[in-house]
């Protein structure tokens, strides 16, 4: 994965499900990217933590069984912020893939 990437890529699940839980965020991606992305529980964490510290994202710690679960989900600003990442991410892509498309002269 490329780096600065991850906060887009948890964004985008985000954006898209009201709301999900760390594991569940981790799995969503390993399926929708047929196994290509798998977010380790190291970089996956640190970076809901981060988030949650610039005002992005909400959270819920609900009890499922013996366990406690936290639910992230967007802020208002985390909404907005998300619609810019994915935006910007898509238009830096589009540009990757223009410049990959090249011939040398």
């Amino acid at each position: 994965m490329f780096r600065g990437s991850l906060d887009t890529i948890i964004l985008k699940m985000l954006n898209n499900n009201s709301e999900m839980y760390g594991y569940e965020i981790s799995q969503e991606v390993k399926k929708l990217s047929d196994g290509a992305f798998e977010i380790k529980e190291g970089a996956l964490y640190p970076a809901l933590h981060r988030l949650e510290a610039k005002g992005l994202l909400e959270t819920e710690s609900r009890s499922i069984g013996n366990r406690i679960r936290k639910y992230y989900r967007l802020s208002p600003k985390g909404n907005k912020e998300s619609k810019t990442q994915i935006s910007e991410m898509q238009e830096f892509l589009q540009q990757m893939n223009s410049f990959l498309k090249l011939k040398p002269s």
